[in-house]
């Protein structure tokens, strides 16, 4: 029986034994009453740790997404993004299902935007069209393999949208990410936006949970979206105790997760069926182009048959992620299993 190496994604680690220890020992209250203490610590250390106002703590990272959009635009109107981004793939369309509002998605290479793509597309006062409200960016960029927004380009967008009378939001879901890559606090990144989410069940390693920080106004009026969509919860301390430990203990140890899928690229690299694009390997995501006649359904299939976990990451594409449960010995397996059925395919 191989021991199970899950590449799948950063969001499949496991609480570890003080975690659960912390969950278990947890102070709670009804947090629908704002009366979790543990919820109260939590938001108050992230909004710190983010240089905000405030925090407010949800389910997941789709519902922080959607209560940030609904702050900051309304019905009618438009939302840029690049057009890999997960606000635009991989929420079912809520934006518009939820909220009315549209978005408008940009095509830019490794998922950056710029002010030139963006400032073309920013439309003037017109009866007919929508009023392009905000800008959002994805940091860490999931689609695109994981790459960092340069602190350049923010400052750039940040002009633009303020030159706009626009919004500027940020889906940080992986911004400890980002700000690992830099060598920076993460508020150096977070500060920019007017509003930003954050995920605490991927390279933290949390069970569940992510944040909206803003003002305190905004966070007033994301706790009552947050009810309207199903997200009020009571005793919930009990899982905020695990993603309060994950940021007072696993933020120090992101990058250790970078050099690992840095580790990963380096070793398949010698293979000719396997392209990877080292411009895209910043963080903890690796994104493997397979050339034929390697087939990603077959190769995800043996992998598995090994004990190695992949996924499917588009035509002709798999991901493989690096997170605290994976260590050298699994990268190091889980290569020589992927340049072993690649050269014996």
């Amino acid at each position: 029986m191989h021991k199970i190496i899950d590449l799948r994604s950063d969001t499949v680690t496991k609480p570890s034994p003080e975690m659960r220890r912390a969950m278990a020992e947890a102070e709670v209250g009804d947090d629908v009453f704002e009366d979790d203490p543990t919820v109260k610590k939590l938001e108050e250390k992230v909004a710190a740790i983010l240089g905000h106002e405030a925090a407010l703590y949800v389910p997941s990272g789709t519902m922080s997404n959607q209560i940030s959009l609904r702050l900051l635009a309304g019905p009618g109107d438009e939302i840029l993004c690049e057009s890999g981004s997960h606000i635009f793939n991989y929420e079912v369309a809520a934006a518009s299902a939820l909220s009315g509002i549209q978005l408008h998605p940009l095509n830019a290479a490794l998922g950056i935007l710029s002010p030139g793509i963006l400032a073309p597309q920013i439309r003037s006062e017109n009866v007919h069209t929508p009023r392009t409200a905000v800008i959002a960016l994805e940091n860490t960029h999931n689609r695109a393999g994981g790459t960092v927004y340069p602190m350049e380009t923010i400052h750039e967008i940040k002009k633009l949208a303020r030159d706009n009378n626009m919004l500027f939001y940020l889906d940080g879901a992986r911004v400890w990410n980002a700000a690992a890559f830099h060598g920076i606090p993460p508020s150096e990144i977070a500060a920019h936006f007017d509003c930003v989410s954050v995920c605490f069940s991927k390279g933290l390693g949390a069970p569940v949970g992510s944040a909206v920080v803003s003002t305190k106004e905004r966070i007033r009026k994301a706790r009552r979206i947050r009810k309207m969509y199903g997200g009020g919860m009571r005793q919930v301390g009990i899982i905020a105790a695990g993603a309060l430990y994950a940021i007072e203990n696993n933020l120090g140890r992101i990058r250790e997760d970078h050099v690992r899928a840095a580790k990963l690229a380096k070793i398949l690299g010698s293979c000719d069926l396997l392209d990877i694009k080292s411009e895209t390997v910043q963080t903890n995501i690796l994104v493997i182009n397979l050339k034929p006649p390697l087939e990603v359904g077959k190769l995800v299939s043996k992998l598995a048959e090994r004990g190695i976990l992949v996924v499917p990451f588009g035509a002709g594409r798999i991901r493989a992620v690096a997170h605290l449960d994976i260590d050298d010995e699994d990268i190091e397996a889980a290569a020589k299993a992927i340049l072993d059925i690649a050269g014996n395919w």
